[in-house]
């Protein structure tokens, strides 16, 4: 069945939310809504939906008017097999002692690693993008160097690949939350795929307002692999939770952004001990003064 898609772009987030909460109510009615803050560090919020049917451009565009968006362009998606695609597309990825995979390439997991099984999905983190690879990076680093992690958070965890690779080389029970009920669901099947039930416990979370989480924290490690906003809204809860030495894996920022993000964290009393770029995206890891 042929899929049309339209998207526009905002500079305000509330007016992006109301937009899409117009567009909910369109007719024909949309298969999806959704209102993302795009990752180019732009501040523009992109607002797009998915049609069955074709949907009426002129009507469309009296709605991005009415919400000061630029007009909404539209296009027919070809009928794909999207989750086949990405099995086809996305190969084993290795990030120090963890190799992340799916299970259609589970003959080419190698003796010897931390091995990962993340399934194509609608959580972020399948370990490909950038982010994710720096923050298992920065884990194996941490852990190569003596540092054990007793009390681990997660923290907007997608499908948990942190958590779980935590969980494959420290004892105890790791935590992981997210903000979206989506990604809890499959964060909760990626742990019991892996074998990992009872290590990881999964919460859905706005930031670090859970009892769980009061109840875990102050933690040895916190991953945030989550956009600038986020981060800098989050840093003095983040730095609170954190025990006196504490490290807090910080990415899904930019390059250019890392600096002030730096910044913040670091005015807070975070001290900076690692910075690596993968491409366009920069993973740091800071530690809490003691």
């Amino acid at each position: 069945m042929p899929t049309w898609t339209a998207i526009t772009t905002l500079d305000d987030k509330t007016r992006a939310e109301a937009l899409a909460e117009a567009l909910e109510a369109f007719d024909p009615a949309p298969a999806g809504v959704g209102a993302f803050e795009m990752e180019d560090g732009s501040g523009l919020w992109e607002i797009g939906a998915y049609f069955e049917a074709a949907p009426d451009g002129v009507r469309l565009d009296l709605l991005a008017a009415a919400h000061g968006a630029r007009a909404f362009t539209v296009s027919e998606l070809p009928e794909v097999d999207w989750v086949a695609k990405v099995r086809r597309d996305l190969s084993p990825v290795e990030a120090g002692r963890f190799f992340v995979y799916g299970s259609h390439d589970a003959d080419r997991v190698p003796e010897g690693c931390e091995p990962l099984l993340i399934e194509a999905s609608m959580a972020f983190g399948t370990g490909h993008h950038g982010t994710t690879q720096g923050c298992l990076r920065a884990l194996d680093r941490l852990a190569s160097g003596g540092f054990a992690g007793r009390s681990v958070l997660d923290l907007g965890c997608g499908t948990a690949v942190l958590a779980m690779a935590a969980a494959r080389i420290w004892p105890g029970v790791m935590l992981a939350s997210d903000i979206d009920a989506v990604a809890v669901e499959v964060a909760q099947a990626n742990v019991a795929a892996n074998g990992l039930g009872g290590r990881v416990d999964c919460v859905e979370a706005a930031g670090l307002d859970h009892p769980r989480l009061r109840e875990a924290a102050p933690f040895d490690l916190v991953f945030a692999n989550i956009l600038k906003g986020p981060l800098l809204a989050l840093a003095p809860g983040i730095t609170a939770a954190l025990v006196p030495g504490g490290r807090v894996i910080l990415s899904g920022l930019l390059n250019e952004q890392a600096a002030e993000v730096i910044g913040v964290y670091a005015g807070l009393g975070n001290r900076l001990e690692h910075h690596e770029e993968i491409g366009d995206w920069s993973t740091l890891t800071m530690v809490r003064a003691g």
